[in-house]
């Protein structure tokens, strides 16, 4: 691509994106290993456990989503004031969501547990987890806010900063406290839970912290408890089917596993193995989606709709590129994963395969990730991304793969192949959406 000017703003925002959420993906796999050293049933019960985490995650990102549309077109309009009373309506969304969560791991996570097993040692070390780990709720909805702006206003260093140090904190404070070392006591799978308090507190203080400097825009006392009405309904239009796509995705990640899971022991060491590699491939995608709405925004908030046009185009160069890049990851990284697991020689030609189909997948969903999560969005078009999951997952993948697996008794590798067509079937229908330009919108309002 020859334009340099699009090309430098581009990187400047998706490479850092995608660090965060490589380093963010390094958090949780540093926490599963030494877990996984531990006991069997420590690393179940966290990964039960943190099924809530994942649940409080679908709504508030979609909170932070709405709102970060916004954010991002008023500040590429200049309306920093709006952009400080959108910051405090996040923070007062997030806030409340973070505390009815804390209430729930805290005085009933046993009750929480046994919604995703009944095994009683299980439910004993996960209850213990949660009442933990629901205090940094309370810390991370705010941190998050924060660093929603951060993304926009030019500050993605000191964001992949804080991501970049909280893993290696999060990565001593666990071997410690998990193997109990120096004298410290063991605590097992609550010292993991321990160790997450301890990074959300000190990324929450980060960002305060930064968003004190010159020109930075934070709330004040007044922002924190002034409601617009206007305001709150521009973010709950966008946010609404941000949530319902966020909740349909969570889901249907729960039906894969189901369906695996009745495949056989192989398929699901397989299937849990390739997904590792596909968690940290799929990071180039979203910061490509993150750093496409961000560039967007900006440019409809000003008003520049034929710029934000012209760059629309341009993302399906980005979107080729991206899946290329995703197919030679994967084809680096597959291997790695296929050598580094002890896996039976059964499960490791299933693995194979996977792989090689996945080859394809992944090219599909870089153009799905970048216009769903990143073009579309950023000018208030988010109900296509829910529409597409109900369609392609919900109505077709899902039914037919539950099928043939329960009722037909398929072939693993076909089973498999029709579960994750959804991003195949999707793609043909992307290119007409966006030529209807219902994203191509100023969303900014005057006088608020």
């Amino acid at each position: 691509m020859k334009d340099k000017s699009f090309n430098k703003e581009l990187f400047a925002l998706a490479i850092p994106f995608a660090l965060q959420g490589l380093l963010n993906a390094l958090v949780g796999a540093s926490d599963a290993l030494m877990l996984g050293r531990l006991t069997q049933e420590s690393i179940s019960a966290v990964s039960l456990a943190n099924e809530i985490t994942f649940i409080l995650s679908l709504f508030t990102g979609a909170v932070l989503g709405g709102a970060g549309t916004l954010v991002a077109q008023y500040f590429g309009k200049g309306d920093k004031e709006t952009v400080k009373k959108l910051l405090s309506m996040a923070l007062r969304y997030v806030t409340g969501l973070s505390l009815i969560f804390f209430a729930l791991t805290f005085f009933i996570p046993d009750k929480l547990m046994m919604v995703f097993t009944n095994e009683p040692e299980l439910i004993r070390i996960g209850a213990s987890y949660l009442r933990i780990v629901g205090f940094s709720y309370l810390f991370s909805g705010i941190a998050q806010c924060y660093m929603m702006l951060m993304r926009v206003d030019g500050r993605l260093k000191t964001v992949v900063a804080i991501s970049a140090v909280t893993v290696v904190v999060d990565m001593v404070v666990d071997f410690f406290l998990i193997y109990g070392k120096a004298g410290v006591p063991a605590l097992g799978a609550d010292g993991s839970a321990y160790s997450t308090i301890v990074v959300e507190i000190m990324a929450m203080i980060w960002v305060i912290v930064s968003s004190y400097g010159k020109d930075r825009v934070r709330p004040t006392r007044k922002s924190l408890v002034t409601i617009i009405p206007v305001l709150e309904k521009d973010m709950i239009k966008i946010a609404t089917p941000m949530l319902a796509s966020g909740l349909l995705w969570g889901l249907s990640m729960s039906a894969h596993a189901a369906i695996i899971g009745h495949l056989g022991i192989d398929a699901t060491a397989a299937y849990a193995v390739l997904n590792v590699a596909l968690g940290l491939i799929q990071c180039l995608s979203h910061g490509f989606a993150s750093g496409s709405g961000v560039m967007l925004g900006k440019l409809l908030g000003a008003n520049e709709l034929e710029k934000a046009k012209e760059y629309g185009r341009k993302f399906w160069t980005v979107s080729i590129w991206c899946g290329v890049a995703n197919m030679g990851l994967l084809a680096i990284v597959g291997p790695l994963v296929y050598f580094f697991y002890v896996l039976e020689p059964g499960a490791k030609q299933y693995l194979i395969y996977m792989i090689l189909y996945n080859l394809l997948y992944m090219f599909a969903y870089s153009f799905n990730t970048i216009f769903t999560c990143g073009v579309l969005p950023s000018g208030g078009d988010a109900r296509y991304d829910a529409e597409s999951v109900f369609v392609a997952t919900w109505c077709f993948a899902l039914p037919i793969s539950a099928i043939g697996c329960f009722f037909f008794h398929w072939p693993v590798m076909v089973v498999y192949m029709v579960m994750c067509a959804d991003e195949i079937v999707k793609f043909p229908f992307l290119i007409p959406r966006y030529k209807k330009y219902y994203w191509l919108n100023n969303l900014t309002r005057e006088n608020v």
